[in-house]
């Protein structure tokens, strides 16, 4: 998955921070770089995009003003030498607030909470129809002590499991089970399954990965989960395309 991204600032300097920060985030693409707020409403008007980078002070139209005018605007995040435009900013529910000169782990952070909203915006994926009784077996199900009682899951909905020493949290994006059972012993039952150990505490299905980032994975859902130092290799090879 990846952001289209649009800038919008009248110092060229910023264009050229932003375009070599985003050269570095695997699922940013700069689609277009506009100097004046015009010009954005302008390119906004053909080509819509995902995320835009909004300088507040610009000749004639300021920022905000423009983002006021869009009936369906994209992600926002705000890069400005400004702080005292911050309150207004967010209550245009602005995803993040750059006070230039910014850093690119700061940056980074921004653009990982618009991936994260996007990610949670996005309408979720039409049911599959459910199949004739003679059409095959059943999908494969988990079922799990919790409550006091029998919890039966299919696998499929199984974002990730987390140890917490003798019981284990088994996360689905409805619902989270708590079970007196060891990691290792789910290890052992899902072997041959789409799930696979990334880090001492977490065990997460394949399926429901997005992207790999530093340290950690980013799930569908918008989840975050830590990768272990000595498993870091393995996932790199199970994302490979």
């Amino acid at each position: 998955m990846k952001l289209r991204c649009l800038v919008l600032d009248d110092e060229p300097l910023a264009h050229d921070v932003i375009r070599q920060y985003a050269a570095d985030i695997s699922f940013l693409e700069l689609v277009g770089h506009c100097y004046r707020a015009t010009e954005a409403l302008e390119f906004l008007s053909q080509q819509p995009v995902d995320l835009l980078f909004l300088d507040i002070r610009l000749p004639k139209i300021s920022g905000l003003e423009l983002a006021k005018t869009l009936r369906q605007p994209p992600l926002l995040i705000v890069t400005s030498a400004h702080e005292e435009h911050a309150l207004e900013s967010f209550e245009l529910e602005v995803c993040d607030y750059l006070l230039k000169p910014f850093r690119f782990e700061r940056f980074l952070k921004a653009v990982t909470r618009a991936l994260a909203l996007y990610t949670w915006q996005q309408p979720p994926p039409a049911p599959a129809p459910l199949p004739e009784p003679s059409s095959g077996p059943a999908p494969a199900r988990l079922y799990l002590k919790a409550d006091k009682k029998l919890v039966q899951v299919e696998l499929a909905a199984v974002c990730y499991l987390e140890s917490l020493g003798n019981y284990v949290k088994v996360w689905t994006n409805q619902q989270v089970w708590l079970t007196p059972r060891t990691l290792n012993s789910f290890e052992q039952q899902l072997r041959g399954e789409a799930f696979v150990r990334i880090h001492k505490s977490f065990i997460v299905n394949k399926l429901h990965i997005a992207y790999l980032e530093g340290r950690s994975l980013y799930l569908h859902n918008g989840k975050q989960v830590p990768v272990g130092k000595s498993y870091r290799q393995a996932v790199q090879q199970l994302l490979q395309p």
